[in-house]
């Protein structure tokens, strides 16, 4: 019988129970599960599979055999399939906008899991006694203890922007998350997940003994589809919506590749696709941002405003491995905390260099952040949006830059509130970003060059576009800078038109002061 697609269920054993397609990641639990005690933390971004792998893990160690029955696991013989005390908390499911409320909710989550298991722990309000005697407790009656925690960090990005506040949440899960060294004799095994990796919680100073897999190659595809998972296990979806899309097989899957594929999680050079995103693309026969529309990136829009972060550098970062470890909240850095969240991915590693290059992981990715940067970063609303990168998609098509500067770009540039405008080139280069990237036009800023740096180079399928942009300045001394350092000898020999374009703002009215071009290189 042909499984139903799960595009809404993350409970492992309701998943086989109804018969729901379920990817087979077992081999990669195994690993874990069959040695004779571990604690491991795991990091991936948000809708990535970290809440069922944690429920397969629950039915692991309550020793559901048969619900794995076709699986890998299965028929293992060092798995004793044993039933153990479990101790699972979501922390996604308990949004906290103080220390105190995040201390009641994991209060009573733990009083609730001590009233399914028959047992009564100390009435005190403090959750940090409570899960210590919880712990114990579990043991005395039941034997070693599996400790769950999903999304561990929830609390602490929630409150990312109040920066007392999560300090004080922070040192309170400090204190939390130390209860599991101090009671490491009484437990079997402890999983442990989220998006980001806070030095100062206890989980990466306290536990030193947490093995953190999370850019670990034996685990690189523990969460999220591989191209083989999605081919293997939705080839009838596949053949179905290659009909429906009027596309070839092959044509289709390159077309499901550029728009889900690309997430990377090490060095391993193995690439994947987020489960929700596939899954209901699968299901529902069309492409949309589905994993955007799960949750709009607030927090992190807000932090790179207040950070005046450099968002044209999206296209090529280069970190090293320290970028990747873990980080404190007074000193958050904005590349690790993108690839942890899962809108910058890694696209190469260089071993002799140590160097990772990140990127955006996919068309979805790219598409959907870019519009939600003109909506936090611009004056244009989801309203004006469409029609604005229309008629610039169309006159530069033309090469109509008449129409571009005058029309266009003068009205957008307009709607900029008056108390808003700054007043430096990078302000109105990132904005100009923004709005050719909306636009799809293949775009690159602050190009390199043996002399200096292009300030944006925009390519259609006909032209090739060199801007230079001044503050206060001249359209004169933009399009000479562009011809006395050359930054258009690169272009030299391709076949579309070369144009030079200087472009100069007006602090003052905080418009398109004047542009000039030059065609004839």
């Amino acid at each position: 019988m042909r499984k139903e697609l799960n595009t809404s269920k993350y409970n492992f054993k309701s998943i086989i129970e109804k018969n729901c397609m379920y990817v087979d990641k077992t081999e990669n639990l195994y690993r874990l599960v069959s040695k004779s005690d571990g604690q491991f933390f795991l990091s991936r971004p948000r809708r990535f599979g970290k809440s069922l792998t944690l429920s397969t893990l629950e039915s692991i160690f309550s020793g559901n055999k048969e619900l794995f029955k076709g699986l890998y696991i299965y028929d293992k013989q060092d798995i004793n399939w044993n039933k153990y005390p479990i101790i699972k908390l979501a922390l996604n499911a308990m949004s906290s906008a103080t220390e105190k409320e995040l201390n009641l909710k994991l209060c009573r989550a733990l009083d609730k899991i001590a009233k399914r298991n028959n047992i009564e722990i100390v009435k005190d309000e403090n959750s940090s006694l409570k899960f210590g005697d919880l712990i114990e407790e579990l043991a005395y009656k039941n034997g070693k203890v599996v400790i769950l925690i999903d999304e561990y960090d929830k609390p602490i990005l929630d409150n990312i922007l109040n920066f007392e506040e999560s300090i004080k949440i922070r040192t309170f899960l400090k204190s939390f998350y130390a209860i599991i060294k101090a009671m490491e004799e009484y437990l079997r095994f402890t999983f442990i997940t989220g998006v980001s990796k806070f030095t100062q919680v206890s989980v990466f100073s306290d536990l030193n003994n947490l093995d953190d897999i999370t850019m670990d190659q034996r685990y690189a595809t523990i969460c999220g589809f591989t191209q083989e998972e999605c081919e293997n296990y939705f080839a009838e979806w596949i053949d179905e919506n290659a009909v429906k899309n009027k596309l070839s097989k092959d044509s289709y899957l390159d077309k499901i590749q550029i728009f889900y594929n690309g997430f990377r999680f090490s060095k391993k050079n193995v690439t994947l696709y987020n489960p929700v995103s596939f899954t209901k693309t699968m299901d529902q026969g069309y492409f949309e941002y589905f994993w955007f529309a799960t949750g709009t990136p607030t927090f992190l829009l807000k932090f790179l405003r207040q950070k005046k972060y450099d968002i044209t550098k999206f296209d090529n970062l280069q970190l090293n491995s320290l970028a990747f470890s873990s980080y404190e909240i007074e000193k958050i850095r904005v590349e690790p905390l993108l690839f942890q969240t899962g809108y910058l991915t890694i696209k190469d590693y260089n071993q002799d260099s140590d160097l990772y290059a990140l990127s955006y992981p996919n068309k979805e990715v790219k598409t959907a952040f870019i519009m939600y940067l003109t909506d936090y970063f611009t004056p244009v609303n989801k309203e004006i949006a469409p029609s604005l990168i229309e008629e610039l998609r169309t006159s530069l098509l033309e090469n109509n830059l008449e129409k571009v500067f005058n029309k266009v770009l003068k009205v957008f540039y307009a709607k900029i509130e008056y108390d808003i405008k700054l007043k430096h080139e990078k302000y109105y280069q990132t904005i100009f970003y923004i709005l050719f990237m909306m636009l799809g036009v293949r775009i690159k800023t602050e190009v390199r060059t043996n002399d200096g740096r292009m300030d944006a180079v925009v390519q259609t399928d006909t032209h090739i576009y060199i801007f230079e942009f001044k503050l206060d300045k001249s359209t004169k001394e933009a399009l000479n800078q562009i011809k006395e350092k050359e930054y258009y000898s690169k272009y030299l020999l391709d076949k579309r038109k070369l144009v030079l374009v200087g472009v100069n703002f007006s602090s003052k009215t905080g418009e398109i002061d004047d542009w000039e071009t030059i065609n004839d290189v």
